[in-house]
């Protein structure tokens, strides 16, 4: 069983040296692949230090700019797919995604195809964000489930792991949202595909260090973006 971490990157210097060895220390032997979208404050830099002790383990991808985190993770599964990995995994660098909850997502893919690290599957567990960002997030996965019909609690969820079939069937060209409009679209795709989605519930701490990447445009896309989803074809990918 091979499985891989992605994660997008854009200016986590703070961050990014501990995520590798909080990853690299896992028992389940995780791979993890950064894409990084040309960090000006050396992200890439450090990862590439780091590649010398983690040789075979830790990779990266670097792109000019900041081209979005759809695209980061789609470069991320099709590198992924061609190297033959089993399992795939999303998550953030800024620990706002306990590492030590990979082994739960990596569990559940054992009777389900995708894997959602859940906010609000039992009740509401996040900690230390401002209550306007709290309540955007809430109700943006509530409106996500009354005009989609999605069985989810947490559809803008960043923390996912998927079991490889599921990336092999979606056609990644087809995928419009590039934001975290992209979460929802990929759980939608997987779940209009036939597959079987669960969540386990997560305690999700807002970052401590680095920047937060929330925008309003991220927000209108995501949110324009869910009322075209009901009438769009979904087909697997031939």
């Amino acid at each position: 069983m091979r499985r891989l971490i992605i994660i997008p990157t854009y200016n986590e210097r703070e961050n990014i040296v501990r995520m590798i060895h909080r990853v690299m220390s896992d028992p389940l032997g995780f791979d993890l692949l950064i894409v990084d979208d040309g960090s000006p404050d050396g992200t890439a830099d450090l990862v590439k230090i780091e590649q010398k002790e983690f040789t075979e383990r830790l990779h990266i991808i670097e792109r000019e700019g900041k081209l979005g985190l759809g695209t980061a993770y789609i470069a991320g599964f099709k590198f992924a797919l061609e190297r033959g990995y089993d399992r795939v995994f999303e998550m953030d660098c800024d620990f706002s995604h306990n590492p030590d909850d990979l082994t739960r997502l990596d569990a559940m893919l054992e009777d389900r195809d995708v894997a959602i690290g859940s906010r609000y599957s039992k009740g509401v567990n996040v900690v230390n964000w401002p209550m306007g960002r709290l309540l955007m997030s809430y109700f943006a996965s509530k409106y996500v489930r009354i005009v989609t019909r999605m069985p989810v609690c947490d559809a803008t969820a960043g923390f996912v792991g998927y079991r490889r079939e599921v990336l092999d069937a979606i056609d990644f060209d087809r995928v419009k949202m590039n934001g975290y409009g992209f979460q929802i679209e990929m759980k939608y795709t997987a779940w209009r595909l036939g597959y079987d989605i669960g969540e386990v519930s997560i305690i999700f701490i807002d970052r401590v260090e680095g920047t937060s990447k929330m925008s309003s445009g991220i927000f209108g896309e995501a949110f324009f973006g869910v009322l075209k989803l009901p009438f769009r074809t979904i087909k697997r990918k031939k």
